[in-house]
């Protein structure tokens, strides 16, 4: 999947991210891979829940606080990003690595001017000789403090190795018990005869009810004492006869229900023995394989203070020589301009210079120590410009607020500009704003991209957003790559049935016919589904789907897939009729707006 024609930027390798909650782990990100390349755009696109916006945070360092990354790398100037300490990651974060996220009035203070905001990254970071001592010993610091967080990385994991064995058994423990409590449950509520017993006693109630009318409405007539005496004895006589036979009724069916009931709770005991035997036997094992498995633990600890222990002094005192260097080089650069601006003074002095010539003369001096405000300020109000934002001197002023939707957005660009980064990701950065201004910021990006020579992760539920800016696309399903490719590739030729279904779900003007959602939803993580994710909502899975997970099929050397369709022994399944027409459509448009391009073209040669 590799290009060799291109600059490797940033490349994420096997990346398995989960979340640690109350019910186990949520493998949100399981297994991703994929490189980026110098200035071209990677578009990763899929449902909410996805793992998009989780890779993402793993690549910036902003998980959150229970989040395990168990396994991948993300490289990037040679370093493993998911094993370098918080400090690295300021060196990295915001100045070579920048993002966008989705809701830009979030992104931002609402009671602080934009200006300060966009300032902010800037004069905290205004020391640029401690800029370039970082640059300097750089190298031999991330080296140093890799080993470190190395060593870190194998203690939590082998941590983890004790948490998830503990886990294991808990979960089978737990499911024992659970089937205990509900045989129980069960025992206790057994009613075969529920609806007959309901019946009858819904019969005698509506009996009872008539007879007390009865009783009522010849009360209303004036009867003689004897005669009262009389009914009083008649309507008894039926109450109790009416009670007896609702009896004789209900008898045998709540002796029906006592056998049953009787019969679940014999059930029921049976399997609290069995279960409290199995947990007993499960409980000793794990007691026995504790041993080995806490054995094994400090075995990779050990191991990992070996390394830590052998490799430290070397590229400790590699570090202590190179901030030995970087602190002669910067005392070397500080006496050279001390030396230049002497010499400037004293000519301009001499000449008789201004007072304001002479303070400018200093100000150019400071600059190359520090970034003064004013100068913070020129670069915002440049940047500001840059991204489309109209009379940047008084919009510099205002709050949050003041903006549209799009303006902030151009903000939160522009704040992530500064700094001119190497690499920017953008999650979902125009899910917020209308379709107008959506295109106004596609175009944006777009155009910084190419002045810039960016990077660019940009992170979409919707291929129709991303259809004009992708130069290739990835396409994720429950914490997976399933397709990726150029955006010709995935957008012309899909082989994916979830590419498929995402495709026939985006609306265009060209097509007539109802659109197709994509039944059910995307599964639960704590428990990822055997063999293919997408299985249960696909209407070409196979039985194979259900059993095994497809590994990538290669369509180009550009192109791969993960779905068993293209397997040799699969059969044929043909692309729904409504992508095969959009596709046909969009490269009928294509091919007659390159006729018209070669037709102007050819018309202004014969006009020259």
């Amino acid at each position: 999947m590799e290009n060799k024609d291109k600059q490797l930027v940033l490349s994420v390798k096997d990346l398995a991210v989960s979340f640690k909650t109350d019910a186990g782990l949520v493998h949100a990100v399981r297994g991703v891979s994929f490189d980026l390349f110098k200035g071209e755009t990677l578009c990763i696109v899929g449902e909410s829940g996805s793992g998009k916006s989780v890779t993402s945070k793993t690549i910036m360092g902003i998980l959150s606080a229970n989040a395990v990354i168990e396994n991948g790398s993300v490289i990037y100037e040679g370093e493993d990003l998911t094993k370098i300490d918080e400090s690295e990651f300021h060196r990295i974060r915001g100045h070579k690595i920048g993002m966008v996220f989705q809701d830009p009035l979030s992104s931002l203070n609402p009671i602080m001017k934009v200006g300060k905001q966009i300032t902010e990254a800037m004069l905290v970071n205004s020391d640029l000789m401690k800029q370039k001592y970082d640059r300097i010993i750089s190298k031999e610091e991330a080296a140093y403090k890799n080993i470190e967080a190395k060593r870190k990385t194998a203690y939590q994991r082998a941590e983890r190795l004790i948490e998830n064995f503990d886990e294991d058994y808990n979960k089978q423990i737990y499911a024992l018990q659970s089937k205990i409590k509900e045989a129980f449950y069960l025992a206790s509520t057994t009613n075969p005869c529920e609806n007959e017993i309901l019946l009858v006693k819904e019969k005698y109630a509506a009996l009872f009810k008539e007879l007390r009318a009865y009783e009522t409405s010849k009360d209303e007539q004036k009867l003689t004492k004897e005669q009262k005496a009389k009914l009083s004895k008649e309507v008894k006589e039926k109450l109790e006869k009416l009670r007896t036979q609702r009896q004789d009724e209900l008898t045998p069916l709540l002796e029906q229900t006592r056998v049953a009931r009787e019969k679940a709770y014999n059930e029921a005991v049976e399997i609290q023995n069995e279960n409290n035997k199995k947990v007993k036997e499960l409980l000793a094992k794990q007691k026995a394989e504790h041993v080995r498995v806490v054995a094994e633990a400090k075995k990779m600890k050990k191991e990992a203070d070996v390394e830590f222990n052998n490799a430290r002094p070397a590229l400790k005192a590699a570090l202590d020589a190179k901030k030995k260097e970087a602190k002669a080089e910067i005392e070397k650069y500080k006496a050279e301009a001390k030396a230049v601006y002497d010499a400037d003074m004293a000519a301009l002095r001499e000449k008789g210079a201004s007072k304001e010539e002479l303070e400018k003369r200093t100000k150019e001096y400071n600059s190359l120590f520090r970034i003064s405000k004013e100068e913070a300020k020129a670069a915002a109000l440049k940047v500001m410009a840059e991204v489309g934002i109209p009379q940047p001197e008084v919009r510099f002023n205002q709050y949050p607020f003041e903006f549209s939707g799009g303006m902030r957005q151009r903000i939160v660009i522009a704040i992530a500009l500064t700094a001119n980064p190497e690499v920017l990701i953008c999650d979902e950065p125009t899910t917020a704003l209308d379709v107008t201004i959506q295109a106004q910021i596609l175009e944006l990006i777009n155009r910084l991209k190419k002045e810039r020579n960016m990077s660019v992760i940009f992170i979409s539920h919707d291929l129709g957003v991303v259809a004009n800016m992708a130069d290739r696309v990835a396409v994720m399903y429950a914490g997976k790559i399933v397709e990726v490719g150029t955006a010709a590739e995935v957008f012309y030729d899909p082989k994916h049935p979830y590419t498929w279904a995402l495709l026939s779900s985006i609306p265009d003007l060209d097509s007539h016919e109802q659109l197709e959602a994509i039944p059910g939803t995307p599964p639960y993580l704590l428990n990822p589904p055997k063999g293919d994710a997408f299985a249960a909502r696909n209407k070409y899975a196979m039985a194979i789907d259900f059993k095994s997970e497809p590994p990538f099929f290669k369509v180009t050397d550009t192109h791969y897939a993960a779905t068993w369709l293209l397997d040799k022994r699969a059969p044929k399944a043909e692309k729904p009729r409504i992508v095969s027409q959009r596709i046909k459509a969009s490269l009928a448009r294509e091919q007659a707006s390159k006729q018209e391009e070669k037709k102007n073209d050819n018309g202004g040669e014969q006009n020259a």
